[in-house]
């Protein structure tokens, strides 16, 4: 398994509404793609100092099904424009590592 991790910040007032669209909109529209071997996404959020930073975490069965989803340059972020509106900064690439150990 292969777990691609990305980081977003915003300032305090755009993060409820960054949330809101990462649940209802940026989400539902990965899923509706229904890429084989696409495991899902969690999201956290924290408070810090004067931004907050925001984390996905998505999982997916093997690099190719990563690339389903990104395209071949499958390291480069995956930021649709409104929420490139909402962001004051994210990581240009995202990171990917193999899954050794889970909680089952």
């Amino acid at each position: 398994m292969i777990s691609r991790i990305w980081h977003g910040w915003t300032n305090r007032e755009n993060a409820d509404a960054y949330e809101e669209l990462l649940r209802t909109e940026i989400f539902t529209n990965i899923a509706k793609r229904s890429i084989q071997g696409y495991h899902g996404i969690h999201l956290l959020r924290r408070d810090a100092d004067d931004s907050v930073e925001f984390v996905t975490i998505m999982w997916f069965d093997t690099l190719d099904a990563v690339r389903d989803f990104a395209g071949e340059d499958y390291e480069v972020a995956v930021v649709p424009p409104k929420a490139r509106q909402l962001l004051s900064r994210f990581d240009k690439v995202s990171a990917h590592f193999d899954v050794i150990e889970t909680p089952d």
